[in-house]
């Protein structure tokens, strides 16, 4: 009825007036919301006066080297957290197994000495076959990857000692042996990689870097020297945290110098093996099992933070099409890389090097310290050697930051010369037991050697890393060196019987050859002499160096970057579909 009413009121409207009635213009309407429309897409896609594309760019590359130094640190600590667990907790392990009412009273007849022999077996001599299995472990894993697995092993063994058998304490030392190497081979690999990413972010416009050319020689030098002096600032304050289990857990169940050393009768240069006649007890009261319960669980609490560390605060090293060539690389020349990197004949002239580094750091720890520190001192002083040593090597790594003006033969050569000459005073000393105003004298020897320990550790990884600075793997160039470490700490596992004027033979005999191969070395390469260097393929797949357009901008600076980027085409008259796909 309402339609019919409306029809007949229209026609009624036509008969009286004429003129049909104004109906409403649609089609203006369109035009205008077309007009809207286009205007909102030339202000999405149109220039911006407020962007500066400069000064985004600045700050993006300004983020990722904030993300540089924050990889290093994130390496450099969790390094150090590994080591302080495990060495903490090894220290304590063996001085509890050592004291011969403990071993009785926890465990009767299970027989620990014998299961601490076979546990430092596992973790010495696995890592001699550690140049067959590191280079499949990295190909498979990765730099990151390895670093956190190794960590992870590590925790493994901390978490062993809550249940001491020979069935958990032994396999976890394996594990740990097989994991040293490769762990030691991806923190080296990851902080020089570190300082050629520095590099490509600071000079993100060079022409080299854009294209992802070879880097000019010496380009990375200065990056390489602070970075890897960072890392053994933190990596020498393991040795200081390692100490705090024994210093306020277990110092005040220790006997004194005067019951510990009562038949010992020589010590330093005049003795066989580590100390003759020491006491086979060295506990005054044993500690509960509760507390050492806690102890442990801190400590795998520390492991837990490091494998954490490694994995979240740890940026990749490589982008993923390198991690994916590296894995295309056959099983046979997987195998013969680092044996061909051996062709090189920088890296067999610093050999007598890497052995002599992995010599005296373990020196200083079994040898110094035991031998002249706690013949003469006490089980009890034992900590306070190990926190010098430890501090003198953090803050005299440091030290090396001098190459950033001086040759970089200083600091190896320095670190060589410090060490001569207290080989040389050693062999010629040999203090008394139970005569605690030799304090003194050792603190200054132990810090001395500290300071050679810096300058020979933070100078071979800067050696290395400026004679290899133009190569972008160098996981097999740190594997060899550490490989050799490996084998000079196994031969110090197999002399702790040797008279200590043999051991320091062994280390001066060491140390002359290490120098002499050295000079040759920089000899070749003042003369220009060629050397051989495997390559390793390159990504197949190349990827752009970092730029701004990959951040996540927003829709008008995105449709801004499409603009310029595809000027000869104008997408204000594109259809939707085609914007869409544009944008």
């Amino acid at each position: 009825v309402c339609h019919q009413m409306e029809a007949s009121d229209t026609e009624n409207l036509i008969q009286e007036d004429g003129v049909p009635p104004v109906l409403p213009n649609y089609g203006g309407m369109n035009e205008a919301k077309e007009g809207t429309i286009n205007g909102q897409m030339e202000e999405f896609l149109g220039p911006q006066a407020e962007y500066d594309e400069e000064e985004e760019e600045r700050k993006y590359y300004r983020r990722k080297r904030f993300g540089v130094i924050k990889n290093v640190v994130a390496a450099s600590v969790g390094g150090m957290i590994v080591y302080s667990v495990y060495m903490g907790l090894l220290q304590m392990q063996l001085i509890l197994h050592y004291d011969i009412t403990y071993r009785e009273v926890k465990y009767s007849n299970l027989g620990l000495q014998d299961i601490d022999q076979k546990m430092l077996m596992g973790i010495n001599v696995t890592p001699i076959i550690g140049l067959l299995y590191t280079p499949i472990l990295i190909r498979f894993l990765g730099t990151k990857w390895m670093m956190f697995l190794a960590s992870g092993i590590y925790a493994l063994f901390v978490s062993t000692n809550y249940w001491e058998r020979y069935y958990t304490l032994v396999p976890s030392a394996v594990a740990i042996g097989v994991a040293i190497v490769p762990l030691w081979a991806s923190l080296g690999n990851y902080i020089t990689r570190m300082a050629q990413q520095y590099y490509e972010f600071v000079n993100y416009k060079d022409e080299h870097v854009q294209e992802q050319k070879k880097l000019p020689k010496g380009a990375c030098q200065t990056y390489i020297i602070v970075f890897q002096c960072i890392f053994y600032s933190f990596f020498f304050l393991s040795l200081v945290f390692a100490e705090f289990p024994l210093r306020l857990f277990l110092h005040d169940s220790l006997q004194n110098y005067n019951h510990t050393l009562y038949n010992v009768k020589h010590c330093g240069a005049e003795i066989r093996g580590l100390i003759p006649g020491f006491n086979s007890t060295v506990l005054i009261t044993l500690p509960r099992s509760m507390m050492l319960i806690k102890v442990e669980s801190i400590l795998m609490a520390f492991a837990f933070i490091s494998m954490i560390i490694f994995l979240v605060l740890c940026g990749p090293a490589y982008r993923p099409t390198e991690e994916i060539d590296l894995r295309s690389i056959g099983w046979g020349n997987i195998f013969q890389l680092p044996f061909k990197h051996l062709r090189d004949y920088r890296l067999r002239l610093l050999c007598p090097f890497f052995i002599y580094s992995g010599f005296e750091s373990v020196f200083a720890i079994s040898g110094f310290a035991l031998s002249y520190g706690v013949c003469v001192l006490g089980l009890k002083q034992l900590w306070l050697l190990v926190v010098c040593y430890g501090l003198s090597g953090s803050v005299f790594s440091l030290l090396s930051l001098v190459l950033l003006r001086l040759p970089r033969w200083v600091t190896l050569i320095g670190g060589a010369a410090v060490h001569f000459v207290l080989i040389i005073a050693l062999m010629c000393w040999s203090p008394g037991p139970r005569q605690p105003a030799y304090l003194a004298p050792m603190l200054i020897f132990i810090v001395l050697w500290g300071l050679g320990s810096a300058l020979n550790k933070t100078g071979l990884s800067i050696i290395l890393g400026m004679l290899y600075e133009d190569k972008e793997r160098l996981d097999f160039v740190f594997t060899i060196y550490h490989w050799w470490q490996a084998i000079a700490i196994f031969v110090i596992y197999l002399w702790s019987t040797l008279p200590m004027r043999a051991k320091l033979a062994i280390l001066l005999v060491t140390l002359l050859v290490s120098c002499y191969c050295y000079a040759v070395m920089e000899r070749r390469l003042a003369n220009k002499m060629p050397f051989r260097l495997p390559r390793i393929p390159r990504p197949r797949h190349k990827v752009s160096a970092p730029s701004p357009r990959s951040l996540p901008l927003s829709p008008v600076r995105w449709g801004r970057l499409v603009v310029e980027e595809n000027h000869n085409r104008d997408y204000l008259d594109a259809s939707p579909d085609e914007l869409a796909v544009a944008v």
